[in-house]
């Protein structure tokens, strides 16, 4: 699959959730959502505006929420559950624990402002363990679009989804990566450029600055392929073979703590099936400060430059 090498900037992905959930509103009566006092920054607000009747305001009580909807799909309806990642996870844990995982109920759970790049509001709502806390969860779906696209296809393939399952949404803007053509599925991936030398895996907002780092590889006669590994869990552990198989290197990028990130799930499979040259781009143990998005990708290393960076190293180790 091709994409532009100069970036059309679209929508954030929580708007494209905004906006897929109300459409789906549409032909599906059974979708319920729920929030906690943060519909408008979520937008889980457009369905709520739509829907009255099957939108509920929890208040700021994430481990309620996650509750009642658990008891929503235990009588038939299919829970929508939104706030910021950083809330929704690290406050209704336990009961996404007990009482979703546990029973295997069908509750979807969109954690929006993923990441650090929310910015200038500061580490206690930035989320950096969301997605080592979910994919830890047995039975549980994790995926996160990088793009308006993607975004609006997962969304209905996570309603089609008898898991239940987590999806992150980010606040800036991102670069537009896939044609309305695209296809999307659970336990899927997206080859977005190939490669023979190295091949970069991604997701999210990190996936336009892998493609960025390809295009300065191949500057310098590296040739980058970049998967977007837009499901998590269940990973696409075929694309990753082939990957290791076909390239020999392989760099994996986050905007998420390194340790527990998507990262280790890629070495596992790595380790397991076709062992081969690691290295791993994301947050090094340790919090963000607030500022301005791009400062922190900077700081933090969670650039295109940073990335390819590493894998002229991993490609090196070959």
């Amino acid at each position: 699959m091709s994409t532009q090498s100069t970036p059309v900037m679209g929508k954030a992905t929580r708007d494209a959730y905004g906006e897929a959930i109300t459409a789906l509103g549409n032909s599906r009566q059974d979708i319920v959502v729920l929030d906690a006092d943060l519909a408008c920054s979520t937008k889980s607000q457009v369905f709520g505006n739509k829907f009255p009747e099957r939108f509920f305001n929890m208040g700021i009580q994430e481990a309620n929420m996650v509750g009642v909807a658990a008891g929503l799909a235990s009588c038939g309806k299919l829970p929508f559950v939104s706030s910021f990642a950083s809330f929704l996870i690290t406050k209704g844990y336990d009961q996404m624990r007990m009482g979703v995982s546990n029973p295997g109920l069908n509750v979807k759970f969109v954690g929006s402002h993923g990441g650090i790049s929310l910015g200038e509001d500061g580490a206690s709502q930035m989320s950096i363990e969301d997605i080592a806390l979910c994919v830890s969860l047995p039975g549980f779906t994790v995926l996160v679009p990088a793009d308006e696209v993607s975004t609006r296809a997962l969304v209905g393939a996570m309603a089609d989804d008898p898991a239940p399952g987590f999806m992150r949404t980010t606040r800036p803007k991102a670069p537009i990566v896939y044609g309305d053509d695209a296809t999307f599925s659970i336990g899927g991936s997206n080859t977005v450029r190939d490669g023979s030398d190295v091949t970069l895996i991604a997701y999210g907002l990190m996936v336009s600055e892998s493609l960025a780092a390809a295009e300065a590889l191949a500057a310098k006669g590296i040739s980058a392929r970049v998967i977007d590994m837009y499901c998590i869990k269940p990973m696409d552990e075929a694309a990753v073979i082939k990957a290791a198989a076909e390239t020999g290197a392989i760099v994996c990028a986050e905007e998420h703590q390194v340790k527990g990130g998507m990262g280790s799930l890629v070495a596992q499979v790595v380790a397991e099936n076709q062992p081969v040259p690691m290295a791993f781009v994301g947050v090094e143990d340790s919090y963000a400060e607030s500022g301005k998005p791009d400062e922190l990708h900077e700081k933090y290393g969670l650039t295109a430059a940073h990335i390819a960076e590493q894998a002229e190293k991993v490609v090196a180790r070959k």
